[in-house]
């Protein structure tokens, strides 16, 4: 028997962990077709914000491999299929990020820091001017 999702903030574990949902993927399609520079997401408190940004994190993340999670889906029965996995991607929910300051500035702060160390490899290359920025950089 499926569970209703609760709390959950990530698209995988919602498609992994055998829950009902709604299959928007389609909002990936209406995302690209825009062709903005910029999108802003407003909704208001338990809109599936944080979801919805997970799920485009989870498609479009070079470093991942989605075709598994989205199998079934509806953005897998159109052209844009082919940009599954084709793009760095950085996702930083603020979502935890409540109370006092400090717990939000630590808040911000991880999630920067783990995008930081999900594209490590991408720092072992650099030189010159780049190397030098990125090593001041590290010692904070």
């Amino acid at each position: 028997m499926k569970k209703i999702p609760i709390g959950t903030k990530s698209f995988s574990r919602l498609v992994e962990g055998n829950y009902y949902f709604v299959d928007k993927t389609l909002m990936i399609k209406e995302f690209l077709d825009r062709g903005t520079d910029v999108t802003l997401i407003t909704r208001p408190r338990r809109f599936g914000k944080t979801i919805n940004m997970s799920m485009m994190a989870e498609f479009f993340d070079i470093i991942k491999d989605s075709k598994e999670i989205f199998k079934g889906t509806k953005i897998m029965e159109t052209p844009y299929v082919a940009e599954i996995n084709q793009y760095p991607t950085i996702f930083i929910s603020f979502a935890d990020a409540k109370r006092d300051k400090e717990i939000v500035v630590s808040t911000i702060r991880t999630q920067i820091q783990n995008q930081w160390d999900k594209y490590d490899f991408v720092f072992e290359n650099l030189k010159g001017f780049k190397k030098t920025n990125y090593e001041r950089l590290m010692k904070y």
